[in-house]
């Protein structure tokens, strides 16, 4: 009797560990899953499974951060918000990341959105932040300026001091105009030697040579408040146009640069404009946006940063001007990094919808909108967006500005839809190799908003 227990008893233990044994299977991690749109769900079944009674599902449903509810059935923006549904169910979200979200300016309400407040890099998106906080500083009319000074008296043709170039950090002063300048100098003030320095001020702006969190390897600046063709060799091109307007420097022309750190205002002797070059910022925006100009905006960028008063303003500064405009559209500031203007820097980092806010903004404010919008570049007809969406519905019917850098892709701007609603959006895809199927993604995204 004892020994039939016993038996009964190692009988009921197998049983009881056999039924608390875990099942073994393998389930992709939730973060690397496809975005979905909003309500959607993936059910992903464990590769290694023992019993074919327990095929539970594991189902992953999106967040749902800054998602947009679905229109009633039967309307135009219902059949968009289908439509971009199956453009996210694509593969290519299995490997990458996608930041997406449509507003209808319209409607005045969102249209669609994934992804929408994840923080990526914007890569040349960041040069339409740079534009609309310019142009909410600076105003349609403002100047680019390179100014020409003296310092003493013009005797017999010598100058008793010092010819003075202060730097206002334009790209598009070139060779031609410092030869005109030089002569021009010449010619109403008659100054034929120079018995002081020729002096360099540069100090319009911070004493740096590159953009914060640039690659070593970036072939661009470096950066000075003084320019000739967009390049960092103002001194020599000045050089040279002095000797073609036979002006001569009797100290053996020596050059002498006034920077942030090395010269105090109070400091500067009284000085005389006897010339100026200048230029207006619509000359600037179209390389800047159709071409996607980085010195071009990094000038722009620093502009921002001198409307604070401060002499050798840089980064901080311009990025202050940034988060002060976020703040009055709605934004917080401290959710995104300006690092640069140019959107070169991998310090960078915005979102589809902070994008869509600064377009929301440049739309409703008349002299931005202004000038904003010839500077972007117009799908299959000219600038970065030239060979894109050639022979679809969305052939010149997108006003976009374009962004790429290692493993991003971006594009933000403006589209009008086949129901007459102009629509702002963005998409940034980012971990996308190569870039050409993020750009494909976009111009499909494009595609479908224009029919």
């Amino acid at each position: 009797m004892m020994k039939n227990l016993k038996y009964l008893f190692l009988l009921l233990l197998v049983a009881s560990c056999a039924s608390q044994r875990p099942v073994r299977r393998s389930v992709r991690h939730a973060d690397a899953m496809p975005a979905l749109p909003y309500g959607v769900q993936q059910t992903v079944v464990g590769v290694q499974q023992e019993k074919a009674e327990e095929k539970e599902p594991v189902v992953y449903a999106r967040p749902p951060v800054s998602q947009v509810e679905y229109a009633p059935q039967g309307t135009w923006q219902y059949a968009k918000q289908m439509a971009l549904d199956t453009l996210c169910l694509s593969s290519l979200f299995e490997t990458s990341q996608l930041g997406l979200y449509v507003y209808d300016l319209t409607d005045n309400k969102p249209l669609y959105a994934v992804n929408a407040a994840h923080r990526m890099r914007p890569a040349s998106c960041q040069k339409l932040v740079t534009a609309i906080t310019a142009l909410h500083f600076l105003k349609g009319n403002y100047q680019f300026q390179t100014d020409f000074r003296i310092t003493g008296k013009v005797t017999k043709g010598v100058l008793q001091g010092d010819l003075i170039v202060v730097g206002g950090m334009d790209p598009m002063v070139s060779t031609d105009e410092l030869t005109v300048a030089a002569r021009q100098i010449r010619q109403r003030h008659g100054i034929k030697s120079i018995a002081g320095s020729v002096v360099l001020d540069l100090t319009m702006r911070e004493d740096t040579p590159y953009g914060w969190g640039w690659c070593w390897d970036d072939d661009y600046g470096p950066l000075s408040a003084l320019l000739a063709d967009g390049k960092d060799c103002f001194k020599q091109k000045w050089i040279e146009a002095l000797g073609k307007a036979n002006i001569k420097c009797d100290t053996a022309f020596t050059i002498k640069v006034h920077n942030p750190k090395t010269t105090a205002s109070k400091n500067t002797p009284a000085s005389t404009s006897v010339y100026s070059i200048q230029h207006n910022i619509d000359e600037l925006l179209d390389p800047m946006m159709k071409k996607s100009d980085n010195i071009y905006a990094e000038c722009l960028f620093y502009q921002t940063a001198a409307t604070v008063g401060k002499k050798g303003a840089g980064q901080k500064e311009a990025a202050q001007r940034t988060a002060e405009l976020m703040e009055q559209i709605g934004l917080q500031p401290e959710q995104y990094k300006v690092a640069d203007g140019s959107g070169l820097s991998l310090y960078n980092y915005a979102s589809a919808e902070m994008l869509v806010a600064m377009l929301r903004y440049a739309w409703h404010t008349e002299h931005i909108h202004k000038q904003l919008l010839p500077s972007l570049p117009i799908s299959g007809f000219d600038g970065t967006l030239k060979k894109r969406m050639i022979g679809t519905p969305a052939e010149g019917n997108v006003r976009a500005k374009t962004g790429s850098m290692s493993g991003i892709a971006s594009l933000a701007g403006y589209i009008t839809a086949s129901n007459g609603h102009v629509l702002a959006f963005a998409i940034i895809n980012q971990g996308v190799a190569p870039l050409s199927t993020g750009r494909a993604f976009q111009d499909n995204v494009c595609i479908e908003l224009s029919k």
